[in-house]
């Protein structure tokens, strides 16, 4: 029977854009709104009307809010934007509405209202700049916390660059932009450049930062716009090269190139660790710590796996049938140790699929054992040494070979050979 391999491949992080929370805004004033029921306008008209006849009530900020909820269900952008800006005078740290005044004033499209939306966007890249690891949520990792400050980071800046662009503040775009792929790659970035070195005449930039942002696209997440970066990039390829020749295999090269970066600009978890005790793995897919240490002096049989990977897709069934085995045997932990690039694929995987062992993100533990093939499987013994490794599988015999690797690894060091036939 042919042995089941498949080499590693590397996923990118999708695409993030900053976007405010979803507003939940009910209206909190008094009797100008209660004989309103579901007329938006007169709802409207209604605050308006209290506003004007009490200025300075103490009520504003919940009744601004319900003006901008009304006013958008209204699809007046103008008027929500204006109120929207009111709250965030009065609460200049609601990052939220801050965005959301951003997005509505950038709708607006004219100059004084782009620029009032670039200094807001400039309020919200200071304030995540200065924003320090002692604010955040003891729930969240300190390498967690520093990923999602360059992501949030790299979502305003290339906000404050397209809105530049669109004031044809091309100089200053290009820093912003520029900064923004450096902090994380992007494929909103990457784009925006592309279509600043068109505007350049510069063919070769052009086809460059397109292909990036083919590269970095989430095709699962918004293909029209994959479409558009294609066709801009197939655009400018010809008239570069006067043909279609070659772009496949420069898509490719450009496509290992973000992937290395990508890679590189990722923090990596447990980058001091230097035993499996020392590692804390999280649980899949709602991240809860699990330190290794607590599994210390057990046998642990780990299978590194990938959603994309067919061979761990046939592996997992024979890996759940050894380990039922075994469920009852307080000393051996079975784990699937998940080993994709982007992790928010993992969840929709594990609820379509169910597997029956615990899974955990690799967390580093897949580079610490040099894991470069799909499905790994591995037993450790107490003392954390590898006991038992199949790279790839054989599916006629994994399971009894993968038995005996875990019986014997349960066996006292000074026993008696007898005494593996008394292991479940």
């Amino acid at each position: 029977m042919k042995r089941v391999r498949r080499h590693r491949r590397r996923q990118l992080l999708p695409d993030r854009t900053l976007l405010p929370n979803n507003l939940h805004l009910k209206n909190n004033c008094s009797s100008p709104s209660n004989n309103s029921g579901n007329d938006r306008a007169a709802l409207v008209r209604n605050l308006e009307a209290f506003l004007k006849e009490n200025p300075d009530s103490h009520q504003r900020p919940q009744v601004y809010r319900a003006l901008v909820e009304a006013c958008l269900q209204l699809r007046d952008d103008a008027r929500a934007a204006a109120y929207a800006e009111r709250i965030v005078a009065l609460s200049p740290d609601d990052i939220s509405m801050t965005i959301l005044t951003i997005q509505l004033l950038e709708r607006n499209g004219d100059e004084a209202a782009l620029r009032r939306a670039i200094n807001y966007a400039t309020r919200v890249l200071e304030f995540v700049e200065r924003s320090s690891a002692g604010e955040k949520s003891p729930k969240i990792s300190a390498e967690d916390w520093a990923i999602e400050k360059k992501r949030d980071r790299t979502s305003v800046l290339t906000l404050r660059g397209r809105l530049e662009l669109k004031l044809k503040d091309v100089a200053t775009a290009q820093k912003d932009l520029e900064l923004s792929y450096e902090v994380l790659p992007s494929s909103a970035a990457a784009q925006q450049l592309g279509e600043i070195a068109e505007l350049k005449k510069d063919l070769k930039g052009a086809v460059e930062q397109y292909a990036r942002a083919f590269a970095l696209a989430d095709a699962t997440n918004g293909s029209a716009g994959r479409r558009e970066i294609r066709q801009k990039l197939g655009n400018v390829w010809r008239l570069t090269h006067g043909s279609d020749v070659g772009l496949g295999e420069y898509l490719l090269l450009t496509y290992d190139e973000v992937s290395r970066t990508s890679i590189t600009a990722k923090p990596k978890r447990n980058a001091g660790a230097r035993e499996p005790a020392d590692f804390t793995v999280r649980k899949a897919p709602e991240g809860t710590a699990l330190p290794l240490k607590e599994t210390r002096g057990k046998v642990r049989v780990v299978n590194f796996w990938a959603t994309w990977c067919g061979p761990c897709h046939a592996l997992e069934p024979l890996f759940s049938r050894v380990a039922a085995g075994f469920q009852t045997n307080a000393d051996v932990l079975f784990l699937a140790v998940n080993c994709d690039e982007d992790e928010t694929l993992v969840k929709s995987y594990l609820e379509q699929n169910k597997p029956r062992t615990p899974v955990v993100f690799a967390d580093g533990l897949d580079r610490f054992f040099t894991v470069n093939s799909f499905p790994t499987v591995m037993v450790l013994d107490r003392a954390g040494k590898i006991a038992y490794r199949s790279d790839g599988f054989e599916p006629d015999t994994f399971e009894p070979d993968l038995l005996a690797a875990v019986r014997l690894a349960l066996v006292p060091a000074n026993a008696s050979p007898l005494a593996e036939d008394s292991v479940p």
